[in-house]
């Protein structure tokens, strides 16, 4: 069905803009925050008669996923940023089931007239006919490749994939072509699709980077809820790296007091497990993305909250975010500099390379010269 956003801002089921943080097990945020687009603001309060302490003693059900098909009308965009290392991107999914708090994608769901908070990892729009798309856009006359990267905003892999496979149908379209890609993921999803990576990685074209953002369960938990665990992750790396298949590990977002410490423990871990490449970025907190970090903070980390949002700050020009090109990947200070010394100097000793490989892009055949081929055979 086609996703239209002024008829379906409306969840399924009504909830409160605020639930406490134990009813909804599974879930990054309990916050349905308003977006910035937002023409009213509502907000709980009481009313002298005990509202407050009502609504919190109600059972509230957690909110189900819901899949809102969409027929997209483009689905390669293409990348105006300098301070990225790709050309174009494919995203078939917006939201994100994974539920990370940090995932500075939440803010797009604003344009979608959603909430950036529950709604990103509720209400996910999935489109349909990407691979269609990505055919079209192939076949176009004068189309030339660039350095395609897939799971940029949110990831290509999150737990509807396993029913969809609009992934895998995109990977069949590009693994046709010849065309070279590259995935970052926080999961275990992208091992079925082996078959069409592992043939192509030979080639050089394909490189995938896989999330490890802490080694702590429990962190990992109420950090990124629905996604795979560290330990798994760490799996999928070997699993990919025994497979011939250049696998690299992003430490990202680099959280100070949380899983900062950790950065050096999970470069190891991801370099014994067969990874060849590293980065990391410090992190970001664009829009509504700021106030829903730091309600997390208060609610899973009230002991660490003031010390966390003030280095983040001194990192970030005094400012809870940064969003200025050539800064806002790496932060800025001291702090910033320590962080990418500790990274360099770790991925060094482990033989982990920080600047990625660029991949193949001259066995590329259009659609339309690959089906010719294939019809010379016959």
């Amino acid at each position: 069905m086609s996703f239209k956003p002024s008829t379906n801002a409306k969840p399924a089921l009504a909830q409160p803009l605020y639930v406490q943080a134990d009813a909804l097990k599974g879930r990054g945020s309990a916050w349905a925050i308003k977006h910035r687009f937002s023409k009213d603001l509502r907000e709980q309060f009481d009313d002298g008669w005990g509202s407050l302490q009502q609504e919190a003693e109600v059972e509230h059900l957690p909110p189900a996923t819901q899949i809102i098909e969409e027929r997209a009308k483009t689905i390669v965009s293409t990348n105006q940023s300098p301070d990225i290392g790709f050309d174009i991107s494919i995203n078939p999914y917006r939201g994100c089931e994974h539920g990370c708090i940090y995932c500075f994608a939440r803010p797009t769901h604003s344009y979608l007239n959603l909430s950036p908070g529950l709604d990103f990892e509720t209400r996910i729009v999935a489109k349909v006919n990407a691979p269609e798309l990505l055919r079209a856009a192939l076949s176009k006359p004068g189309y030339k490749p660039r350095q395609l990267c897939m799971g940029t905003a949110t990831d290509v892999y999150q737990p509807i994939e396993r029913e969809l496979r609009i992934t895998r149908r995109i990977i069949e379209q590009l693994a046709e072509c010849g065309h070279a890609f590259s995935i970052v993921t926080k999961s275990s999803g992208v091992e079925r699709d082996l078959d069409l990576i592992a043939p192509m990685a030979a080639k050089n074209q394909v490189a995938i980077y896989v999330s490890v953002t802490t080694l702590d369960p429990h962190l990992a938990r109420t950090l990124e809820p629905r996604a795979a665990a560290p330990h798994r992750r760490l799996r999928t790396i070997k699993t990919l790296a025994e497979a011939g298949v250049p696998v690299g590990v992003s430490v990202s977002p680099i959280i100070p007091f949380l899983n900062e410490p950790e950065l050096e423990r999970i470069l190891e871990a991801a370099a014994e497990a067969g990874a060849s490449m590293a980065f990391s970025i410090p992190l970001r907190l664009p829009w509504e993305v700021d106030p829903l970090f730091q309600d997390w903070l208060q609610q899973h980390q009230p002991d660490k909250a003031a010390r966390v949002m003030a280095r983040l700050r001194e990192m970030r020009g005094g400012k809870d975010n940064d969003p200025n090109f050539g800064t806002r990947m790496t932060g800025e200070g001291i702090w910033a500099q320590l962080l990418r010394q500790r990274l360099n100097k770790a991925s060094a000793r482990l033989g982990l390379m920080r600047e990625r490989s660029p991949l193949d892009l001259s066995q590329f055949k259009p659609p339309g010269d690959v089906d010719s081929a294939q019809a010379e055979l016959f």
